[in-house]
């Protein structure tokens, strides 16, 4: 490896860990002001998209970690299990809670403050999941990847809620909150799978991206 394919490799590292950063910091925020928000209006996709923040840190957390390390690459395997099963917890929480909530007719209150959250995740969202997913492709780090793939649910989630609580609000359609929430479950589990899939001690990492790669990136 040449000196400039290494000092390039380190750049990366660096970005990617002010990247995982940024989001673990915006996220404990979020999910803090969304449960807050959630549990006033009796939402349970808002609360939902609080928790989801919070399964957001522990995937940015794992990629943070894995890049603490000496050999990055080494563990790629154990860090997108991680992410993986972020993605199902999301998506069984969520399924459960948007059932019980069409079940029951909860009568869900206007949330100003989480139109506001949940319209500003729209924008912020995206721009953190384009920077990760390039600098992860670049670098050749599914594990990378796969989080930027998580911050890319959120924002699906973000716009999720943030249309089942205007309809909510603007129309009185109490069931646009559950199905919200049961809408984003399915991307959930679908990226859950592929994650736990791309072993990198097993699958050529190249491959797994130039298979990923394409896919347009948001």
């Amino acid at each position: 490896m040449s000196t400039a394919t290494i000092d390039r490799t380190v750049v990366l590292h660096r970005r990617i860990r002010w990247i995982v950063a940024a989001t673990i910091a915006y996220n404990l925020i979020e999910a803090v002001v969304a449960i807050a928000a959630g549990t006033v209006a009796s939402s349970g996709a808002l609360v939902g998209f609080g928790l989801d923040s919070t399964i957001e840190v522990l995937s940015a957390a794992a990629v943070a970690w894995q890049f603490t390390r000496r050999d990055p690459e080494r563990w790629e395997k154990p860090t997108l299990r991680v992410i993986s099963i972020a993605f199902f917890a999301l998506a069984g929480y969520v399924v459960i809670s948007s059932s019980l909530t069409a079940l029951g007719r909860v009568d869900i209150h206007h949330s100003p403050v989480g139109i506001v959250l949940t319209a500003l995740s729209v924008i912020v969202m995206p721009f953190l999941s384009f920077a990760e997913r390039r600098a992860g492709r670049e670098l050749g780090s599914a594990a990378a990847v796969a989080d930027s793939k998580q911050t890319l649910i959120c924002t699906y989630l973000s716009a999720s809620v943030l249309i089942g609580l205007l309809l909510n609000s603007l129309f009185g359609l109490w069931w646009a909150d559950p199905l919200a929430g049961l809408v984003i479950s399915v991307f959930a589990i679908r990226e859950g799978i592929e994650a736990w899939k791309g072993d990198a001690c097993a699958t050529s990492v190249g491959m797994l991206l130039d298979e990923d790669g394409h896919e347009d990136v948001p």
